[in-house]
């Protein structure tokens, strides 16, 4: 279980909006990375939901007034199939939602979420992207925005240490090939075993 990360209450807001139009979700980024290897502070929630584009006024409908949220740029991320946002307006934190391309590896990262209690102070359990599927998605956005973000690159890293010898290589590998991000998976793997032979030669 993480530290505290979202505000408990816009996060439980949205997740009974989706499970009220019938919709499954589960939370992706930084959060899953952080779930997954090293806690850190991040300043929203990105949450991969499947929400058909009847459902944009409906989301807007049952979020209410507490949040801002536009039933024209929901309809419009469903159907390109991209993300829009929400923004809790008494605490202004926002909430990412993608909607799933339908590539193979899309359709695998849903089979494979985990189940999990993921914050403090909040008893429900969510459904979270896999570790293997949290490092390859973070690869693939680290290179999206042309390798040049420090955080996403640390954030891949911290997992592959905390989970060193846990991970399922032969999967990774695969996914990596397609998604074309495989040079970057081989460099994570070299730096996140160089740091913890130097954390354990620390120790010793």
């Amino acid at each position: 279980m993480m530290a505290l990360q979202p505000p408990i209450t816009a996060l439980q807001v949205v997740a009974d909006a989706f499970r009220t139009l019938g919709v499954e979700f589960y939370i992706g980024g930084s959060i899953a990375s952080a779930y997954h290897g090293e806690p850190r502070s991040t300043i929203d929630v990105d949450l991969i939901a499947d929400l058909p584009a009847s459902a944009a006024s409906r989301l807007v409908h049952l979020l209410g007034e507490e949040f801002y949220a536009d039933s024209n740029m929901i309809f419009q991320a469903i159907t390109s199939r991209t993300s829009f946002n929400l923004i809790h307006l008494p605490t202004m934190y926002k909430i990412d939602v993608f909607i799933p391309k339908l590539r193979p590896f899309d359709k695998s990262v849903r089979q494979r979420v985990v189940q999990a209690t993921a914050f403090e102070g909040d008893d429900r359990t969510y459904q979270i992207a896999s570790v293997e599927d949290t490092v390859l998605s973070k690869l693939e956005w680290y290179k999206a925005g042309g390798e040049m973000s420090e955080r996403q690159w640390r954030d891949v890293v911290g997992v592959m240490q905390v989970q060193l010898g846990q991970l399922d290589q032969a999967y990774l590998e695969r996914w990596a090939t397609e998604l074309a991000v495989n040079d970057l998976l081989q460099r994570a793997w070299t730096e996140a075993r160089t740091l913890m032979g130097e954390s354990t030669e620390q120790a010793i």
